[in-house]
């Protein structure tokens, strides 16, 4: 359906992409795994027709993209950014805002527009003013306003980030359903773990804009290369036994220390949090995130203008933050603080 042939990708003298030659197969659903950085947004924008390469070529059916014929590719393709974006106006007017905007009768708005919130369960929703959604809602909402138009090809950029369990178990059953219909193209870009292993059929690892391998998810975690196994192991990798409680994952992890994470794998697990991922605060937060953890800072080491803090809750976790932060929360080893962070950000491994 679609082929990156050498295609390279320049912001100035930043290079997002580099030599990339890679193919998407027609009802596939391909994940595009890597750091953040690693240049998966910048693919998944080509595809879209967004931009245009700055070497190579992106063919789509066969077709060279280029300026002249850009706007057919985007008609095929829709891209639903990490970052939502809300109109004015009710639920049903943002979802219905495609179709309109294309001229479809309102009769065929009103029935597209019911299936797509059905389908993301929102249709309790539909009335309420779109920017007074919970994030997650939102999240929900982007998709079903891609959804409705019946494109060819969507294209999710970390389609599960920072979303509450409800969501995220909604967002992944959507995807698995698209999946299981095969009429619809779908390309992910994550850095999940645990995603691209349920959702894929076939996983192409990212890293520095280039592709490293490609592989098929039941190679990921049984067998993984060298490479994959260098992207696995970071900071705040834990084994532990989970056993899930309405929907929730509870894992002990020892040293009297659970995590609680947004996937439903019960027995031996073994996870991972991002340090960038984890909030700190000198006292406890207010917060709808599922992991709040009391415990000392260990160590303290500077990177440039990025500090990692080891703090000791029972297990050590390593926790990124910027030196302006630490200057301004006065944190020294030894000190008291709590780590915060949500359900989905615990990534199965």
């Amino acid at each position: 359906m679609i082929e990156f042939r050498g295609v390279s990708k320049d912001y100035g003298s930043v290079k997002a992409l580099d030599d990339v030659t890679l193919r998407v197969n027609r009802g596939e659903v391909l994940t595009i795994l890597g750091p953040n950085g690693s240049g998966k947004t910048t693919l998944l924008k080509l595809a879209a027709g967004l931009e245009l390469p700055t070497e190579g070529e992106v063919v789509y059916d066969g077709v060279i993209v280029e300026p002249s014929n850009a706007a057919s590719v985007r008609r095929k393709a829709t891209l639903v950014f990490q970052k939502t974006v809300t109109f004015r106006g009710s639920v049903f007017d943002n979802v219905a805002y495609g179709l309109r905007l294309r001229g479809i009768g309102a009769d065929e708005v009103e029935r597209r527009v019911t299936e797509a919130l059905d389908l993301v369960r929102l249709s309790h929703l539909k009335e309420r003013r779109a920017g007074t959604l919970s994030g997650g809602e939102q999240q929900r909402l982007s998709l079903a306003r891609a959804l409705v138009l019946g494109c060819e090809l969507l294209l999710l950029d970390e389609p599960t980030a920072n979303l509450d369990p409800d969501s995220l178990i909604i967002v992944k059953d959507v995807i698995g359903r698209l999946k299981g219909e095969g009429e619809t193209t779908i390309v992910i870009a994550t850095h999940n773990l645990e995603q691209a292993e349920s959702l894929s059929s076939r996983i192409v690892l990212f890293r520095e804009g280039r592709v490293i391998e490609e592989v098929h998810p039941e190679e990921l975690l049984v067998a993984p290369s060298p490479e994959m196994a260098r992207f696995t192991r970071s900071e705040n990798v834990f084994s532990g036994v989970s056993k899930v409680v309405e929907g929730v994952a509870h894992i002990s992890v020892g040293g009297d220390v659970e995590i609680m994470a947004a996937f439903s794998h019960e027995g031996q697990v073994l996870i991972h949090v991002r340090p960038e991922d984890i909030i700190i605060s000198r006292g406890r937060m207010e917060s709808s995130a599922r992991n709040n953890l009391l415990g000392r800072i260990s160590g303290i080491t500077e990177q440039n203008s990025i500090v990692k803090l080891r703090v000791d809750v029972g297990r050590v976790f390593t926790v990124q933050i910027t030196r302006k932060s630490l200057v301004e929360m006065g944190l020294n080893v030894g000190q008291e603080i709590y780590l915060t962070f949500k359900a989905s950000s615990v990534q199965a491994i």
